[in-house]
């Protein structure tokens, strides 16, 4: 499935044969210190920067009906994002894996998301979009 959007993302996880559990890493856009003009002209105008984790959150797909739920909650934290990348953990015998299953995962999430190796993760904009970095 071509996953395009959150809610495609909820669709593929609810179709799944095992239970799942959604991974969430909130993330947002930060000037280096030492970016150059040019680098520094673009992030002004909403482009580049590097990406920092900032929070993060995992969610069983019954736990969110669709991505303003996940919005929502995110507000309660005060921090300001741009991005939210998204994995899953399949379960097995119809259980999804728990919360504390999903820590060792959401921090290799983390790490992951600062040595800029984005290949696993799905990126979603503030609307809920799959977007491509690069």
């Amino acid at each position: 499935m071509n996953i395009s959007s959150f809610d495609d993302l909820l669709q593929a996880a609810r179709q799944q044969s095992e239970a799942q559990r959604l991974l969430f890493v909130f993330a947002s856009a930060e000037l280096p210190a030492d970016a150059t003009p040019a680098q520094r002209e673009r992030f002004f105008a909403g482009q580049g920067g590097a990406l920092v984790p900032i929070m993060f959150v995992d969610k069983t797909p019954d736990e969110l009906n669709c991505f303003a739920d996940l919005v929502e909650e995110s507000r309660q934290f005060g921090q300001a994002w741009q991005v939210v990348f998204a994995a899953a953990m399949s379960g097995t015998g119809g259980l999804a894996p728990s919360s504390e299953a999903a820590e060792a995962a959401l921090q290799r999430m983390v790490e992951a998301i600062k040595a800029g190796n984005l290949g696993a993760l799905i990126p979603f904009d503030r609307h809920g979009e799959a977007v491509h970095l690069g």
